[in-house]
C-alpha cells in the first residue's frame, strides 16, 4: 500500500491511496545531509496530534502502525507498505501501535 497524507484546504489532514509503483526503478532525489531514521515503538503507544517535522517517506519494516485523521479516517500501515507524510501544518495526525511494537524506517525529501 502506497498512501500520500497531507493537509488540504480546510486545514486538515486527509489520507490518500496512490496508485502504485509501476517502474522497475523509481528514484527520488534526497538533499545532502539528509538522513534515515530507523525507530521501533513500543505496544501501546499512541502519539496525540502531530505533524511531521519534515516532508518524509515512512516505511514499514515490522509490525503495524495506524493512523487517523480529524474526519475519521484511519489506516493501519504494516511491512513493505509506504506513507508520504506531508501535513507540515493544520491540526495533523494520530499515529498507534497496533498489537505489539512496530519498526519504521523515515527518509527526509526535498520540499
Amino acid at each position: 500500500m502506497f498512501v500520500r497524507i497531507y493537509t488540504g484546504d480546510d486545514g486538515q489532514s486527509h489520507l490518500q491511496e496512490m496508485d502504485p509503483l509501476t517502474e522497475p526503478t523509481h528514484r527520488i532525489a534526497t538533499k545532502p545531509g539528509e538522513d534515515l531514521v530507523f525507530r521501533t515503538f513500543e505496544a501501546g503507544r499512541d502519539v496525540e496530534w502531530h505533524n511531521p517535522g519534515r516532508r518524509q517517506y515512512l516505511f514499514m519494516l515490522a509490525g503495524q502502525m495506524e493512523v487517523s485523521v480529524q474526519n475519521g479516517t484511519t489506516m493501519i500501515f504494516s511491512p513493505g507498505d509506504v506513507l508520504l507524510a506531508e501535513d507540515m501544518t493544520g491540526q495533523g495526525h494520530l499515529t498507534r501501535t497496533v498489537g505489539s511494537s512496530y519498526t519504521s524506517v523515515s527518509m527526509g525529501i526535498p520540499d
